[in-house]
């Protein structure tokens, strides 16, 4: 028996820890400290920021995570930590306290792709796809297509962004609107109200008949459509930010079920803090019954940084008789392509 498996996520700015039952699929405990209110007042993540508070919570939400799933550090099967890609000082307070953690109770340590928990997540919902199938990696970090071809690998790079990710050109779009940060969440919200056709943004990469994504033009275009209609108001807002949206999601959308279908896959998971997005999730759903391609997506909450899917991604090379060092190094960038970061 695996045993349960703690799982820890620093990569950014939320520190997360949850605890995962044995059979690997119930979580029993996932908490979630999140950063949003400390970040806001800059309009951004500060690396500096983020890593100081981790350090400051790391303790109390492992120990929240524990204390809610009943459960004491000598009754886990292993512990496992995310650690790469990210933020450098925010990934060594999750590697250390977890190495610190292992070696104290005795217990296996596993470094865990960030990239590869997004994508596990799909798996801790109550319909799990079975691969092969294609991943959109959509974040504010990451925008790519990969080939999932079995559960905890090997994954196959099919295309990613040329510049911007998705999540990014949302959080940059926002700014341009004074909407604050989290950018991309104000402007779901403000799409909810808004008309996607009152404002015309260009096809990204027209022509181009590959897997790649590139949102810059999106975000330069966004940019004169703004000098060019001067001050919007309230509705002329929800307007622009559901007219940008739409030609975010489709451009996604596009790529992805061309995955899906040239690949012979037909399963799509989409993954990822932007898989939280009302209209992506929508559309993605309406094109999947259009097109016959089966998609999966992970709830809400489990498509934003977490520990439940480190977990899970924990347990399942945990089950396929792997380990880390307790030498375990951050690697703020590790390609998902590779396995071990190296």
């Amino acid at each position: 028996m695996i045993g349960r498996v703690l799982g820890i996520e620093s990569s950014c700015d939320e520190m997360a820890a949850a605890v995962l039952a044995d059979d690997g699929r119930t979580v029993l405990s996932s908490i979630v400290h999140s950063q949003v209110d400390l970040h806001a007042r800059y309009g951004g993540v500060v690396p500096e920021v983020a890593s100081r508070d981790h350090v400051e919570r790391v303790g109390l939400v492992l120990s929240e995570a524990l204390r809610v799933a009943a459960t004491t550090p000598a009754e886990l099967g292993a512990i496992a930590v995310t650690s790469g890609p990210g933020l450098i000082g925010s990934l060594l307070c999750g590697v250390e306290a977890a190495k610190g953690l292992a070696l104290a109770a005795g217990k296996p340590l596993l470094g865990v792709n960030h990239l590869e928990g997004h994508i596990a997540a799909a798996a801790l919902e109550a319909r799990v796809p079975e691969a092969p199938f294609v991943a959109l990696i959509v974040s504010g970090g990451h925008t790519s297509l990969v080939l999932v071809e079995a559960w905890g690998g090997p994954y196959r790079p099919l295309g990613s962004t040329r510049d911007d990710a998705a999540g990014e050109a949302f959080d940059k779009t926002a700014k341009l609107l004074g909407l604050g940060y989290p950018g991309g969440v104000r402007i779901d919200e403000l799409s909810a109200t808004g008309d996607p056709k009152r404002f015309a943004f260009p096809i990204a990469m027209p022509g181009k008949d590959n897997l790649d994504f590139s949102f810059s033009g999106l975000k330069t275009a966004a940019a004169r459509l703004l000098r060019e209609s001067g001050p919007l108001d309230e509705q002329g807002r929800a307007d622009f930010c559901a007219s940008f949206q739409s030609a975010v999601v489709e451009n996604l959308l596009k790529k992805a079920f061309r995955a899906a279908i040239t690949r012979g896959a037909r399963r799509l998971v989409l993954a990822g803090g932007v898989a939280a997005n009302r209209r992506l999730r929508a559309r993605a759903e309406e094109r999947g019954r259009r097109e016959r391609v089966d998609v999966f997506l992970p709830s809400r909450a489990n498509c934003t940084d977490n520990a439940a899917m480190i977990a899970r991604a924990g347990w399942v090379r945990l089950s396929r008789g792997e380990r880390s060092e307790l030498d375990l190094e951050c690697h703020p960038s590790w390609p998902l392509s590779r396995l071990e970061p190296g």
